[in-house]
């Protein structure tokens, strides 16, 4: 099968065990396939140039300017983005591809449902819940936000996002502990972002984000599905939540002149 227009790139680091996955999904559509890595150190580089990806090196700036930085090394306009732990299943390639059969698509953004796989299971639950970001897009029209820690593309003036038909298979959790892990990481630079905003989240929040993200978890992204694992997985995303909020304060509370936030 001939190549789409369209160019594809990831952003990774230390993936090496899942990204093949993800570039084997997508090699046939596409003759630009672009990795931009942060520092491996497991032959995630490596791996990516054996199955055809052009590796880039650049330095961690947050998730938004890596996409923005990702995007300029595109040869095509036409951008297909995905995460190293997310999948392209055969159904939804062909989507794509029937979106371009008549040329220049009738949206000039796309959403494109994604739905996670746990460990243990073969392709994601029936009542799985679904994100839907734009992940298909004209990047001379559309941008991915420049934030560090909020990873969305910008629609420009204009332009309008239609929806594709499929999910994108995310396998994002290797093990609990890694997920805890990388979702305290991912709480450093969220309150990060909220002192570089100037933003003050109140005291009180201290004592329900955490309950408050576990049923958020549990019920609204309907963790409950998985059972015990979805209980746990729940768990981890309730105290990753909970840790944003107590960073924020413990910084406030040691630094309270430097920060210039009231104590409330």
């Amino acid at each position: 099968m001939s190549a789409l227009p369209i160019s594809v790139f990831i952003i990774a680091r230390n993936e090496a065990d899942r990204i093949g996955a993800t570039i084997r999904a997508v090699r046939d559509l596409t003759d630009d396939l672009v990795v931009v890595d942060s520092g491996s150190t497991d032959g995630t580089q490596a791996l990516a140039e054996s199955l055809g990806a052009r590796v880039i090196h650049n330095d961690w700036p947050g998730y938004g300017p890596q996409k923005r930085f990702a995007e300029e090394q595109c040869r095509h306009p036409w951008v297909l983005n995905l995460d190293a732990d997310e999948v392209v299943p055969p159904d939804l390639a062909e989507t794509i591809r029937a979106a371009f059969a008549a040329g220049e698509p009738t949206h000039a953004a796309w959403r494109l449902d994604i739905a996670e796989i746990f460990p243990g299971e073969t392709r994601p639950h029936p009542w799985a819940y679904v994100l839907s970001p734009v992940r298909l897009y004209r990047w001379d029209r559309s941008r991915y936000s420049p934030s560090p820690v909020h990873d969305r593309v910008e629609l420009g003036a204009g332009v309008t996002a239609g929806r594709l038909k499929g999910r994108i298979h995310h396998f994002s959790v290797r093990s609990l502990g890694d997920q805890l892990d990388k979702l305290n990481r991912y709480s450093d630079q969220q309150a990060d972002d909220l002192d570089a905003r100037g933003v003050t989240i109140p005291s009180w929040r201290v004592f329900v984000e955490l309950p408050g993200n576990f049923l958020k978890a549990y019920f609204g992204r309907r963790h409950f599905v998985r059972g015990v694992y979805g209980f746990l997985t729940a768990m981890n995303y309730a105290i990753s939540r909970h840790l944003r909020v107590a960073k924020h304060y413990e910084r406030r509370v040691t630094s309270p002149r430097e920060s210039g936030a009231p104590l409330r």
